[in-house]
């Protein structure tokens, strides 16, 4: 057997991420007057409070205003809704973000619903994933939309690849997969109640894995060669009480067979923040064409 460990390569986000930085700086440079980008956490989450500085950070990178709002815990949702919809109606508003958990008697879908899809930046209104099925996948969920950039920047062609998404929730496996099928890839789409999820992803060109389970993902499960997209992100705490966070992919063990692999942290993050920023320049282009914007 020919050694294919020296063939593997790290898909690098950070750099990724640096690239679409560097984009979407050099379109907003040529804006005047581009409005805020508005971040909304509802209640105090110690890890929404990560993802808004990593947002904040992505936002200066972009050349963006960015605002970030703690909304009280206790708040209605019948307000919480009002204050969504003056959003929309403002001006000043180029786009929200709507950070999740949310308090128990808040319906998190309600909301995303009431973020008009020229300003959910995010890609988590309905209609916004529902445009994805027709092909028109310019403000995707972020998540969703890294993976595939991700798996652009291994040089395969997408046309007819065979890829296999591990994992159907509504913010990654499913708009992932519609992405994945807009660009003429053939997916499979593996879930819990799958009976071989390693019979499918022992076929594929691509696996991306978004499970939720620390190193779910092992080398038998892939064919020498492939491309691994882990989307996961697991806090695991070690025998001497260190806490790390690992993905879905037991990344070690697997490095050995893949060809490409995404490392966490430092793989699907950066650019999902990255895409954050993009949608943004999209929302704002869409909303001048719209006549919202000046």
């Amino acid at each position: 057997m020919k050694d294919t460990t020296s063939h593997h390569l790290d898909l690098d986000g950070r750099a990724v991420a640096a690239r679409i930085f560097d984009e979407c700086r050099a379109q907003i440079e040529m804006q005047s007057n581009i409005p805020w980008l508005v971040s909304i956490s509802i209640g105090d989450n110690p890890e929404v409070a990560v993802y808004m500085r990593n947002q904040a950070r992505g936002a200066e990178r972009a050349g963006l205003e960015f605002d970030q709002q703690y909304w009280d815990a206790a708040i209605s949702q019948e307000d919480a809704k009002a204050k969504l919809q003056a959003m929309n109606d403002d001006p000043e508003v180029l786009g929200i973000i709507l950070q999740r958990p949310v308090p128990d008697h808040i319906n998190v879908r309600s909301l995303q619903s009431a973020i008009h899809p020229l300003k959910d930046v995010e890609g988590m209104n309905p209609a916004s994933i529902g445009n994805i099925v027709y092909s028109d996948v310019a403000l995707a969920p972020c998540t969703a939309a890294a993976s595939v950039e991700l798996i652009k920047e291994t040089g395969l062609d997408l046309e007819g690849l065979e890829v296999v998404m591990i994992g159907h929730s509504e913010i990654v496996g499913k708009p992932a997969a519609m992405m994945l099928m807009a660009e003429g890839a053939t997916v499979t789409v593996c879930h819990h109640m799958t009976r071989s999820v390693a019979m499918h992803s022992r076929r594929a060109d691509v696996v991306v894995v978004a499970v939720g389970k620390a190193n779910f993902l092992s080398p038998d499960m892939i064919k020498p060669g492939a491309a691994v997209i882990d989307i996961g992100i697991n806090q695991i705490t070690d025998a001497d009480g260190n806490t790390r966070i690992v993905g879905d992919v037991d990344t070690h063990a697997v490095k050995e067979v893949a060809g490409w692999i995404t490392p966490v942290p430092g793989g699907v993050g950066p650019v999902t923040v990255a895409l954050l920023m993009r949608n943004a320049v999209v929302a704002y282009q869409r909303q001048v064409a719209a006549g919202w914007v000046r």
